[in-house]
């Protein structure tokens, strides 16, 4: 019989709130045990919506609890290595937010101490269930577009001031849109092209009085293929979230998943029928030359489904399945983002094959 997890959550700002807690309660074999609340109106919350998990004042009370078995690292970029690194040692599986760490010479100390250990270690790149992602990669498997020769994808937000206090506008390593936004568009393109061939970068601070990157666009080069991932946040008009053209034609994908309006919303994906499922307005559009015919149609999205990362973790630790997001391709990642930005200090493309 497969034990329950008690899962130790570390944070419960923005991130535990709702892209954790929320989700980790969904899942069947899971138990949000103990949770760091220092502020009041932390624990008033976490009462409110997870009466059966323990307040925690200090990470110690998780990392060092021998009632918790997996710890979930939702915290600022700045801390991942550190926390990981504690829970680990500790003999705890992790779960930490992505970016995976700072640098990639972190993560690889990282992925060896979980080793040497034995301990499940994964990285929060819970994109992979987004329903826009999902529905792209079946659109590019079914061969439709033919040969594939210019993927672009879009990750923007309209906030022309900047937060008050918060880390991710500070000049602080870690910050920045391109590890925030850009980490999930890097993680994707992996996923369907692999590593690339080359490199190069535009990373701006455009808004007024801005100390982190807010503008990104990185273009990867593949055989034959040209990926281009922006984010920006001074996009008041949207664009395309994705745009693929190749040899039969274009598939066109405008809106955002779901998922993430309605966890901010309170919404849980416990016992939802249509959690995850797009409005039709926002199908995306494949206008393609078949069988000497031109054809235009709205293709179905796929259903978003974050709570299968957390169903895949448990599986894990219970040996019943591979975990899907393997800490190495979470350091491949944070790769490419370090690659980026020598891109852009030296102004020139980075070729990863010397």
């Amino acid at each position: 019989m497969d034990k329950t997890i008690n899962v130790g959550l570390i944070g419960f700002g923005a991130a535990g709130q709702v892209f954790h807690a929320p989700v980790i309660t969904s899942v069947a074999g899971l138990r949000l045990h103990r949770v760091t609340a220092r502020r009041p109106e932390q624990r008033e919350l976490l009462s409110q919506r997870y009466p059966g998990a323990l307040p925690a004042q200090h990470v110690e009370e998780i990392i060092l609890a021998d009632d918790v078995d997996l710890v979930v690292v939702a915290t600022s970029n700045d801390v991942h290595y550190t926390l990981t690194k504690a829970a680990l040692q500790r003999g705890k599986h992790v779960v930490v937010e992505k970016p995976f760490t700072i640098i990639s010479a972190q993560a690889d100390e990282l992925i060896a101490l979980a080793k040497e250990k034995d301990r499940l270690l994964t990285v929060h790149h819970n994109a992979r269930w987004n329903s826009d992602y999902l529905t792209v990669k079946k659109v590019i498997e079914s061969g439709r577009l033919g040969r594939l020769v210019s993927f672009e994808a879009r990750y923007d937000r309209f906030r022309n001031t900047l937060k008050e206090n918060a880390w991710r506008e500070d000049d602080l390593p870690g910050s920045g849109i391109l590890y925030d936004l850009g980490a999930h568009l890097i993680d994707q393109s992996i996923q369907l092209f692999g590593m690339p061939e080359a490199v190069n970068a535009d990373l701006r601070k455009q808004r007024t009085g801005a100390r982190a990157v807010d503008d990104f666009e990185l273009i990867l080069h593949y055989p034959r293929l040209k990926v281009s991932l922006k984010g920006a946040m001074l996009v008041k008009e949207p664009s395309p979230r994705y745009a693929l053209y190749g040899e039969s034609g274009a598939f066109v994908k405008y809106g955002i998943d779901p998922q993430e309006a309605a966890l901010k919303a309170g919404k849980s994906p416990k016992g939802d029928p249509d959690w995850g499922r797009e409005p039709r307005e926002i199908w995306g559009k494949l206008n393609i030359s078949e069988n000497g015919r031109e054809h235009i149609e709205y293709v179905a999205s796929e259903k978003g489904d974050y709570p299968a990362f957390y169903k895949n973790v448990y599986q894990a630790i219970n040996g019943q399945n591979e975990m899907q997001v393997k800490p190495e391709q979470a350091r491949d990642v944070i790769r490419i983002i370090e690659l980026a930005q020598r891109s852009w200090d030296e102004r020139r493309t980075i070729d990863l094959r010397l």
